[in-house]
């Protein structure tokens, strides 16, 4: 069972996310316990490029050095459409889980890939649509996970960058089954 705590700031543009993530990172996180997830572009653009080259990676659009600079610092990531916010960008531990989930064809049911990722790791459904609909609505995901005490901390640095909100989600218990008496 997975033991650790996530927390989950969403932000309003991606400069704000930027400035969450070198907070986290200043404050000694670990970047294989960090994620970002967000649109690649402003939803009135209408082209996003990147290829690679080697081991580096060149994008275009308005958030170019943005996702560039991310994609160097977390050591890569995917960029996937979804069903419910259309393309998409993540970085970090969780990119790994929704690659997991991909290649293992692992869909909760009209979640998706992202959605069952973020389901995957403790998140619940609710929420899950919830942060898909901000990411819809070209908002910034900023992710943390660890012990209870490291996301404690990570969510008082994440609210210190002025996010929209926090969230801090408990790994889940699981269910014990309730003896009936006659």
């Amino acid at each position: 069972m997975d033991t650790n705590h996530t927390a989950i700031a969403i932000f309003d543009n991606h400069e704000a996310a930027e400035k969450g993530v070198k907070k986290l990172t200043a404050a000694g996180f670990d970047m294989k316990n960090l994620s970002v997830v967000g649109k690649g572009y402003h939803s009135e653009e209408k082209v996003i490029g990147f290829y690679n080259t080697g081991d580096r990676i060149r994008f275009w659009g308005s958030r170019g050095a943005f996702w560039g600079g991310f994609w160097g610092l977390f050591l890569g990531g995917l960029f996937i459409t979804t069903p419910f916010a259309g393309p998409v960008f993540v970085v970090g531990f969780l990119a790994t889980i929704v690659i997991s989930g991909i290649e293992n064809a692992v869909v909760v049911g009209a979640l998706g890939a992202l959605g069952a990722a973020l389901y995957s790791i403790n998140i619940p459904k609710d929420s899950v649509l919830e942060y898909e609909s901000e990411i819809k609505a070209d908002k910034f995901l900023v992710m943390a996970r660890g012990p209870h005490a490291e996301i404690e901390r990570a969510k008082e640095i994440l609210s210190s960058a002025n996010p929209t909100r926090v969230d801090v989600h408990a790994p889940t218990q699981p269910m014990v089954a309730e003896h009936a008496h006659n």
